[in-house]
């Protein structure tokens, strides 16, 4: 059998997604000073939603999309393709934050917003492998499995039904959320959605990173390396990347996360293991994988280590990490015994934008004319079309259900200056994985963030 290392070696170090032909190529950059009505900055999801949004809603609205790189390059490109209804991060996660009602009314509005990207996806024709088929929450040792009487946001798989489903030796049970997550090409959806920008009027240019923004008498002026452009309103979505508003540096720090990609399994491997209604897994530790199939059949499969570096450095070496890649191998190896020796044909890595209440949150300053969205944490495929609406909404001053709602009202505590971060996320990641060598136990560290509000259950 070929060893785990020369699988590795064998991967392309590129996001999957990303490593097509039908990659369209670069648009230009800016080159010259320009004026607009709205500029939005960043041409990931959130910025793409925006600018699609606004367009549609106000057809006569100039619209400029400034993307620093590549349209998709990063998180939007890299991710792994779950289009979740969650806004908060899971049901849980939000009710420890907002409560039990406010979640409740959250989760409604998470439940339309995935409708509308279906709906958009649809009437535009966007070719981006859109399959409804929702996602199992699979428990791999016993203490992670629910009790069937409270399970209320899905069906409960016991252990014979979750292997009926996907057949694998490390499954105990699970749950499956039917018709909350939505499984997609996120590179596709996201060149799909700056066509149909592009056909609403939106103007975007590529490669012109936004190097500073100021207000001035008449809005706001953004100083790029190929000009200047001077807008009325402004939708910062850097996400991860430092934010051209400084007040927003110390509330999200990068966090990596990695991903393999199988070469194609064949029909019999595929026999092997099931899976025919094609939903997402994720599985219910702490340290979790998430792992799914794409159009042609492979297996995606990432997750389990979060890297954070010191200083919130970001840099490109960051994105490959061999260690990782074996942990993941072994530990699809043992998920998957029937699948032994398969190949890799992809592997990559990234940064992901978390802030210290694992969903994103808005705001706007300068006299609301400019508006941000950021620290999704991993789930923005889905909740940046939510948030981009709200910074749309922040920018015209518009009181909605959106704007009512606490995750637009508050915002998380920022995390610390250095060496205060790194020395907190280490513990939370160590004492993370200590639980779930431990049947989920929480040691005092863990207790202790969740008394101030700052705790997290995966």
């Amino acid at each position: 059998m070929t060893s785990i290392d020369a699988r590795i070696g064998a991967a392309r170090r590129v996001p999957f997604w990303l490593d097509t032909p039908d990659r369209p190529a670069a648009r230009p950059p800016l080159d010259a000073d320009t004026s607009c009505e709205l500029a939005v900055v960043g041409g990931g999801f959130s910025g793409l939603w925006a600018a699609v949004l606004a367009k549609e809603a106000n057809p006569d609205r100039d619209v400029l999309l400034l993307e620093g790189g590549r349209l998709a390059w990063a998180a939007t490109g890299r991710n792994g393709g779950f289009c979740a209804a969650s806004l908060t991060h899971g049901h849980d996660n939000g009710v420890s934050r907002f409560g039990e009602a406010a979640q409740t009314e959250l989760d409604r509005l998470g439940m339309r917003n995935l409708d509308q990207i279906e709906e958009t996806v649809a009437r535009y024709g966007i070719d981006c492998h859109f399959e409804r088929t929702g996602e199992v929450d699979v428990a791999t040792e016993d203490y992670q499995l629910p009790d069937p009487a409270t399970v209320s946001d899905g069906d409960y798989l016991d252990r014979e039904a979750v292997r009926a489903e996907l057949d694998s030796p490390t499954f105990r049970g699970g749950v499956w959320d039917r018709d909350g997550v939505a499984m997609l090409d996120p590179a596709r959806l996201a060149w799909g959605l700056a066509d149909v920008a592009e056909q609403l009027g939106v103007r975007i240019v590529e490669h012109t990173p936004v190097r500073e923004l100021r207000r001035t008498d008449a809005g706001i002026e953004l100083r790029t390396d190929h000009g200047t452009v001077r807008a009325e309103r402004v939708a910062l979505a850097t996400n991860v990347f430092p934010s051209l508003l400084r007040r927003l540096r110390l509330h999200c720090v990068p966090v990596y996360d990695h991903v393999l990609m199988t070469e194609p399994l064949t029909d019999q491997q595929l026999s092997a293991i099931g899976w025919r209604h094609r939903q997402g897994f994720g599985d219910s530790g702490n340290q979790f994988h998430y792992y799914r199939l794409t159009a042609d059949n492979r297996i995606l499969w990432g997750g389990y280590d979060a890297v954070y570096h010191y200083g919130r450095r970001m840099k490109p070496a960051y994105d490959d990490r061999p260690e990782t890649y074996r942990k993941l191998a072994e530990h699809f190896d043992t998920t998957f015994p029937q699948l032994a020796g398969i190949g890799f044909s992809h592997r990559w890595g990234g940064a992901i934008d978390t802030c210290t209440r694992f969903c994103a949150f808005f705001g706007a300053a300068y006299d609301h004319r400019v508006a941000y969205a950021l620290g999704y944490t991993g789930l923005g495929v889905g909740a940046s079309r939510f948030g981009a609406q709200v910074m749309l909404d922040l920018l015209d001053g518009l009181d909605t259900e959106r704007t009512r709602t606490p995750l637009v009202r508050t915002k998380p505590l920022p995390f610390p200056p250095e060496p205060f971060a790194f020395l907190g996320i280490e513990a939370t990641r160590r004492s993370l994985a200590h639980a779930d060598d431990h049947e989920g136990r929480r040691n005092l560290w863990l207790r202790a963030l969740d008394r101030v509000g700052l705790g997290f259950d995966s």
